[in-house]
């Protein structure tokens, strides 16, 4: 398993994770739900409209945080933009719900992947361990 494969399975059964940006000097924080693994990236997904895409376009550094069954991972890396259509089309297939809002070709959805991030595996009782994505 890579190392995008092993935090995506950490991420879907977190369901929720937080995503970390910076607006100005203001740290910001959101709760997210969506993750794929696509040509061996770490994608996730929100619409152009939202002040995190704003944010993310000013300053690409970003962290994501999760909890899941006693342990926590923490990514830090640069969230860009890929705005290829089959990328859109592959997260709308694994998260249909999404479809009520959002559709590829609407100019709003956008995916972002993380580029040169790492991710921390940790809890109370192992010593954490870090994998490149």
């Amino acid at each position: 398993m890579t190392g995008a494969e092993r935090v995506c399975t950490f991420l879907e059964e977190a369901q929720v994770y937080y995503l970390a940006t910076v607006e100005g000097d203001q740290p910001r924080v959101r709760p997210f739900g969506t993750e794929m693994v696509y040509e061996g990236k770490l994608y996730i997904q929100t619409g152009k409209i939202k002040p995190v895409s704003k944010q993310l376009a000013a300053n690409p550094k970003a962290e994501i945080c999760a909890f899941a069954n006693g342990a926590w991972v923490r990514i830090a890396g640069k969230l860009l933009d890929d705005d290829r259509r089959e990328v859109k089309v592959a997260m709308l297939e694994k998260y249909p719900n999404l479809r009520r809002m959002y559709d590829p070709d609407d100019g709003n959805t956008q995916v972002l992947y993380f580029e040169n991030a790492e991710a921390t595996f940790s809890s109370f009782t192992a010593p954490a361990e870090t994998v490149k994505l």
